[in-house]
């Protein structure tokens, strides 16, 4: 595997810095970091600049939008955006149902909704995990019944990120209880605006409300809204979380959290010095750096083997686990750096909307990220699940 990049990828990597130095939207600039968060507004802004440029599906094939990157290149672009600290692309239509429809959708499906997509006219959710169905995500009990050219959907969705803004929602639903568990469900693209539907708030530990439960009372959705055969969803279900758990590494985004991490060491003192030079900070943040060193190697041949025309396999279960586990390390550190300052950012601390912020702007967000970031090591398929997989699939027990 040839690690170096050739003068094109580096010519690349210019004009991709260069464009989002003169478009990313003023405004956007630190805006989390102020303690304030996007919103959706936010995101479709960053979204539309991107696509009028023809950047915002990296991955896509060129005959549905895609720019024809090379792995290479799609690389280099996570890297620049999240140099430049941006608001992320929401993986949710673009990088997840998106692939599942160009790939096992029908040509009706490819022509109604990928267009849509790739404008940002619709917002996507993700309909997984639900009270008794998250890690074993096969046992989910949601129930879809056929009723002519419809089904009747009945059951609870919950965690589901952002979905209080949701055109559009992707479902795994059963439409055979009397089968194998993963051989009888489907695959269901749910308007979010049928009636029946309910979207409730869960707060999270950080204060925000990113996630919800979404209810289905008897929601009739047509049966052309179904991917793939019926009951033949699984394969769809394992097919998206494969490039999902791929994303969730955060390779580029953890480098840029690190970098912060470092300038808040810099900046906080630890007696009469600052906490980087204190050995023990210091080499917590060099065994980080390791890691993520190893994890981008990983995540590199996986590109490599992409490039080449491979699926990808049960190395995503490593880039899921490593991942996130080194985005929570990231958090806690950062936590310890703010020390005390950190405090007032406590869900629950009390409310202090109309007081000047205590201690320096960085310290803002370090408790909120903290808290959030405890989820990552459970979405997209529990870490202890992924164990299972590599255990499986890679070592053959």
């Amino acid at each position: 595997m040839d690690l170096s990049f050739s003068p094109e990828d580096a010519a690349f990597r210019e004009e991709v810095r260069r464009f989002i130095d003169e478009n990313y939207p003023e405004n956007l600039k630190g805006k989390l970091d102020e303690g304030e968060e996007w919103s959706k507004e936010d995101y479709l802004s960053w979204h539309r600049i991107l696509g009028k440029k023809g950047w915002v599906a990296p991955a896509w094939p060129t005959e549905y939008g895609g720019p024809g990157w090379s792995a290479t290149q799609r690389y280099i672009f996570s890297e620049e955006l999240a140099r430049a600290d941006t608001v992320p692309i929401l993986p949710f239509g673009i990088s997840m149902v998106a692939p599942v429809i160009y790939t096992f959708g029908t040509p009706e499906q490819k022509a109604r909704f990928l267009p849509r997509i790739l404008s940002g006219e619709d917002w996507w959710c993700q309909g997984y995990s639900e009270p008794g169905a998250g890690s074993d995500l096969a046992s989910l009990r949601t129930k879809a019944e056929r009723d002519g050219d419809h089904y009747i959907v009945n059951g609870q969705k919950t965690w589901t990120t952002l979905a209080q803004h949701a055109d559009w929602g992707f479902f795994l639903v059963r439409t055979d209880a009397s089968v194998k568990a993963q051989e009888g469900i489907s695959f269901l693209l749910i308007d979010m605006k049928t009636p029946g539907i309910t979207v409730r708030p869960i707060i999270t530990l950080g204060g925000e409300h990113e996630v919800n439960e979404v209810w289905l009372e008897n929601v009739r959705v047509p049966v052309e809204n179904r991917v793939h055969e019926e009951n033949k969803g699984w394969t769809c279900a394992k097919f998206l979380l494969a490039h999902e758990r791929t994303g969730i590494a955060g390779v580029a985004r953890s480098k840029r959290g690190i970098e912060k991490l470092r300038a808040i060491a810099a900046t906080e003192l630890d007696g009469d010095r600052s906490l980087i030079e204190n050995p023990f900070f210091k080499r917590k943040i060099a065994e980080l750096e390791i890691d993520l060193a190893a994890l981008e190697f990983t995540e590199l041949r996986g590109l490599a083997a992409l490039a080449a025309g491979k699926p990808p396999g049960a190395e995503s279960s490593l880039l899921k686990i490593k991942g996130t586990e080194i985005q929570q390390r990231i958090t806690e550190l950062t936590l310890e750096a703010v020390g005390h300052y950190g405090a007032p950012w406590f869900r629950g601390f009390g409310d202090s909307d109309n007081e000047h912020a205590i201690g320096p702007e960085y310290a803002l967000r370090a408790a909120p990220t903290y808290f959030n970031m405890r989820k990552t090591s459970i979405y997209g398929g529990s870490n202890e699940i992924q164990r299972g997989i590599i255990a499986k699939m890679v070592l053959g027990l």
